[in-house]
């Protein structure tokens, strides 16, 4: 009891104490430096990207933004079993058909800190980071969208 009396005296006595304290707090807690939540973004918003869309639409308010997208993996690196850049799209098989999807339904991902992904064609992953909106070429067409890939998981069905 009497240390908490103290420790009250002392926040209200020195307001660099209570700004300690409240980091010390937040450290603590993980609320300090917490990650931004990823917003879960599905094909039926990227596919409204067109050259006319407007700045104000939700799939223009992705730029920037952390985001986890789930779809197929097209790897970009021959004869590997992990891979640290690959094309993201919506359904298993795509660019391997011609014609491959339009570039509005195709993500650039390139992985971050050194990081690799499993190499598959058909099991869907989720892969989470931070979405731009730009032109990438790649072997199968213009992309509209490039990800700073985090991480990448197998997709689970909620």
């Amino acid at each position: 009891m009497r240390a908490m009396l103290w420790a009250r005296a002392m926040l209200r006595a020195n307001p660099i104490c209570s700004l300690v304290c409240a980091g010390i707090f937040l450290a603590a807690t993980g609320l300090y430096g917490a990650e931004q939540a990823a917003q879960t973004v599905g094909w039926s918003t990227l596919k409204m990207l067109t050259s006319s869309t407007p700045q104000n639409s939700p799939v223009r308010q992705l730029q920037g933004k952390r985001v986890s997208i789930p779809g197929f993996m097209v790897p970009l690196e021959d004869d590997a079993q992990e891979v640290t850049e690959f094309l993201l799209v919506p359904y298993a098989g795509a660019c391997i058909h011609v014609p491959p999807p339009p570039p509005n339904q195709m993500v650039y991902v390139q992985l971050i800190h050194g990081g690799k992904a499993k190499m598959s064609f058909t099991e869907p992953i989720v892969v989470t980071g931070t979405l731009k909106i730009s032109t990438v070429k790649s072997p199968y067409g213009d992309v509209s969208y490039n990800l700073d890939g985090e991480t990448v998981k197998p997709y689970v069905e909620q």
